[in-house]
């Protein structure tokens, strides 16, 4: 499973130049002013650069009047803030995409029915999301035409239904025509398929499906970004096979981090693995 870690932009804060140098004949001891240079009405831009004593009041060239430091900055500050989209909240959090190859999810009656009874997954390498797994084991699939892919992973833990998933070309490969594109768990009315392991065979009903590009988060992430359960965000992948998901369904749970899950197809059409612009919207 191929992954790409970036910060996620969505309100992330891009840092404010400041101004070098000094002022010539500027009080001893003063410090320079860190601001940024501003075209404002009530003050001339250059009140914003340069050194000035603690204590020092600007002269305003227009109204005669004086403005202080400690009024400059108070106004300084909610320009870049007004400029910059935010007002100093918390840092974005950080975004794992992953681009998710073909997989099975078993329950447990069909584990068994495939590998025996009393038989448990051993785990190959632990995933992204805690408590998953990639397991060892692997199975057979033969779709609608008798075409096959041989060594179809199964993930863990097992679930209640089970469920595979696939890629558009994995399906095209198979014989499947129009899979459905669903969410995890949204089994019903799709195809089935015959699954093949080393102790027996499985004649699935249905529950083979594209899976829907998603992103999980929990609670404190999805306040972040101000979505809830069921909404629809964008991603939207930089580089030169620049590409927007507009639906990218939203999953929350208190166990999960930031993780985006786009099938294959998907991360080779927007060249994930060479990507270095991402960004997370809602």
């Amino acid at each position: 499973m191929r992954s790409v870690t970036i910060v996620s932009r969505g309100g992330a804060k891009p840092k404010v130049p400041v101004p070098p140098g000094t002022t010539p004949g500027a009080p001893s001891g003063a410090k320079p002013c860190k601001s940024i240079i501003m075209g404002l009405n009530r003050i001339p831009p250059q009140a914003s650069i340069g050194i000035m004593a603690k204590d020092d009041a600007v002269q305003l060239s227009q109204g005669g009047g004086t403005v202080n430091r400690p009024e400059i900055e108070r106004m300084v500050r909610q320009i870049v803030l007004a400029r910059l989209g935010g007002t100093g909240g918390p840092e974005p959090p950080a975004l794992r995409v992953d681009a998710s190859a073909r997989h099975l999810h078993l329950s447990h009656a069909d584990l068994e029915t495939l590998f025996g009874p009393g038989y448990e997954l051993k785990v190959h390498r632990p995933l992204y999301q805690e408590g998953n797994f990639a397991a060892q084991e692997t199975v057979t699939i033969i779709g609608p035409r008798s075409r096959l892919i041989s060594n179809l992973r199964i993930l863990g833990p097992l679930r209640k239904k089970t469920q595979v998933e696939l890629a558009f070309t994995d399906a095209i490969s198979l014989g499947f025509d129009n899979l459905p594109i669903r969410l995890s768990g949204d089994t019903a009315g799709t195809p089935g398929a015959l699954l093949m392991g080393p102790r027996g065979h499985l004649e699935l009903g249905e529950g083979v499906i594209r899976a829907a590009i998603h992103v999980h988060m929990n609670p404190r992430e999805a306040e972040y970004f101000r979505v809830r359960q069921g909404d629809l965000m964008k991603l939207r992948v930089g580089g030169a096979a620049a590409a927007t998901f507009d639906r990218v369904h939203v999953r929350i749970d208190p166990t999960s981090r930031l993780n985006v899950h786009m099938d294959t197809d998907e991360a080779n059409a927007c060249g994930l693995h060479l990507a270095k612009d991402i960004e997370l919207v809602k």
